[in-house]
């Protein structure tokens, strides 16, 4: 078996590959290689994490298949063009011809087959299915939970790969944050009455990386205070990483990203620091910033010429020649470079290895994806540093890295325990906010940042929390950016153990008002969420229900005069201190009257 798979790959294929394994499959590749041909299977789904070698599995099983003549052709579906062209580099180097330019007619007989999007193939189905029927066909469809992404592209799939002979469907992220059904994936009903996606071979982040096929990830996480203008004219502060409601939380995040801000040159600042430490044992390793916007990219782009005095490579998804400036990046050794999405998925740029998660996009799959272009390992100890603002979900992806999931395909029942994390109910915020309560009108969202300053908050590192609160320079931040960018997983867990003891003691050495920031581990100060801040908010409403019925006064008379004495903004987007101070008010004016 796996002289017959493997006899045809290149002695350098896979390129980049890990100590170990180049010349031969990935222990996990080779066993998914195993089980598809010992079962045959029709179709088949592939899970495995951002940087383990799906390209090469498929491949492989791909030019196995062709030998075998179990197929005649191959039509890879990718997400992009960028994808489509690296998947026909990739196959050229085995031996594979695929066409990244197809666009319709016969296709030249120097061709295996084609690589092509999804958008193109939602654009002309038809053209596909009548490549299938003509000829055997094995389709492989990367990062398969793009097919759900719209009931068109979906469909279009269904129609034009139901005759293909062979389906291999591959993702790290199987999960999606709807419930669009993903064609060619099979779905098993669990005892709760929900249908789960199944996978016919998984390789999780955890099991990657106790192989070494994957690098550790170390966050680094920053907090700050923010203010910024509502269009009512209201000003709103708020710390990044206090409870806040969905809104506010959204609004103080793009406060912190406005580059106009602190935040964004500290946290470059800091992310560059890290990255000139992880360059002394990798020489090449390169930076990547993800922005929400090509505005925020330029504008990112040259704050970091300001910080380092060197230019930053800036690819924006419509521009003609990102693809080749991504290839330039990749097989160049500069520093850093700025990209609005279209490196967040799929494309291979092995020696990043420092990230800045400089967008608002929250969903957990975009996130996994993310983080999986800075894991890719070359050779031993070499861990990946990721900087994020303190946002309590995307600490919890953070947090959950190792945790394996599957697509839900149904909303978890109302009578019972929420099943999926990600399926967020916002019903009950909603009920808290339409209880008689001042008027905040429809129109907070739209805002102006005014300002934003950073603070380093914590590390974050195999599930585990790290550090206290320290300013930007300071030589406890310092401690952690210095971190060798070589380090075995558990090396990496011990030095931060010891970092946080010795900041611990140092904060004991000083007197207490030498102490302007919140000294206290990171352990010791759980991020809340939204959630959480919807109890206190209901505990409010609750407690002005009861002050009615006392006093006599209506509840937006309450919360008006609790809100002049007590200061602060509307209910709605009030901490969860305000909220506590406002109902420790109203509990005492309720005393008063007994």
């Amino acid at each position: 078996m796996t002289t017959t798979a493997s006899h045809h790959l290149s002695p350098a294929f896979p390129g980049r590959a890990p100590w170990g394994t180049a010349n031969k499959l990935r222990a996990w590749q080779q066993g998914a290689l195993e089980r598809y041909v010992q079962e045959q299977p029709r179709d088949f789904l592939a899970v495995a994490t951002p940087g383990a070698g799906k390209t090469t599995f498929a491949l492989t099983l791909a030019s196995w298949l062709l030998h075998h003549h179990v197929v005649q052709q191959i039509t890879v579906v990718a997400p992009t063009e960028h994808l489509k062209k690296q998947w026909a580099d990739a196959a050229a180097r085995v031996g594979i011809k695929l066409d990244p330019d197809y666009s319709a007619g016969p296709l030249s007989r120097e061709y295996h087959g084609v690589a092509v999007t999804y958008a193109g193939v939602g654009v002309r189905p038809m053209l596909h299915r009548n490549r299938c029927e003509q000829r055997k066909t094995l389709v492989i469809l990367d990062e398969i939970h793009h097919a759900g992404d719209s009931k068109s592209w979906g469909e279009a799939c269904l129609e034009a790969f139901d005759p293909a002979t062979r389906r291999l469907a591959l993702t790290g992220t199987p999960f999606r944050s709807d419930t669009n059904p993903i064609p060619f994936v099979t779905y098993e009903e669990g005892n709760d009455g929900i249908r789960r996606s199944s996978a016919d071979y998984t390789y999780g982040y955890g099991n990657a990386l106790a192989d070494g096929v994957v690098r550790p990830v170390i966050f680094m996480s920053y907090s700050g205070n923010m203010r910024w203008r509502t269009k009512a004219g209201d000003e709103i502060a708020a710390r990044l990483g206090e409870p806040m409601t969905k809104d506010a939380i959204s609004q103080a995040w793009r406060t912190a990203l406005d580059p106009r801000g602190d935040w964004m040159p500290n946290v470059l600042r800091a992310a560059d620091q890290r990255l000139t430490e992880v360059r002394k044992a990798i020489p090449d390793a390169g930076a990547l910033v993800i922005a929400s916007d090509q505005d925020s990219a330029r504008a990112y782009a040259k704050l970091i010429r300001e910080i380092t005095g060197t230019k930053a490579t800036v690819v924006l998804s419509d521009d003609t020649g990102a693809s080749k400036r991504i290839d330039e990046f990749s097989e160049g050794d500069s520093r850093w470079m700025v990209a609005v999405r279209m490196v967040s998925e799929g494309v291979d740029v092995p020696r990043l290895a420092v990230g800045v998660y400089a967008t608002t996009i929250s969903t957990p799959l975009f996130f996994a994806q993310a983080v999986g272009r800075f894991v890719r390992s070359r050779r031993r100890g070499e861990t990946a540093s990721v900087f994020l603002p303190t946002i309590p979900m995307l600490l919890g992806f953070a947090n959950e890295m190792e945790v394996e999931r599957d697509h839900v395909l149904d909303k978890p029942k109302k009578d019972g325990e929420e099943e999926d994390p990600y399926a967020e109910s916002e019903q009950e915020m909603d009920d808290a906010n339409k209880q008689q309560d001042e008027d905040t009108g429809d129109d907070m969202l739209p805002f102006e940042a005014l300002e934003s300053d950073a603070v380093f908050d914590r590390v974050m590192y195999n599930g585990a929390e790290f550090g206290m609160q320290a300013h930007p320079g300071s030589e406890e931040e310092q401690d952690y950016l210095g971190i060798p960018g070589l380090l075995e997983p558990d090396q990496v867990q011990m030095l931060l153990q010891k970092r946080q003891a010795r900041q611990i003691a140092h904060s004991r050495q000083k007197p207490a008002e030498q102490a302007d920031l919140l000294e206290m581990p990171a352990e010791r100060r759980p991020v809340v969420s939204h959630k959480e801040l919807l109890e206190l908010r209901k505990s409010l409403n609750t407690m002005v229900g009861a002050y009615v019925h006392q006093s006599g006064k209506p509840h937006g008379v309450i919360h008006t005069e609790l809100r002049r004495v007590c200061g602060g903004p509307p209910s709605a987007e009030a901490t969860a201190g305000q909220l506590r101070e406002r109902i420790k008010k109203v509990q005492e004016w309720a005393t008063r009257m007994k």
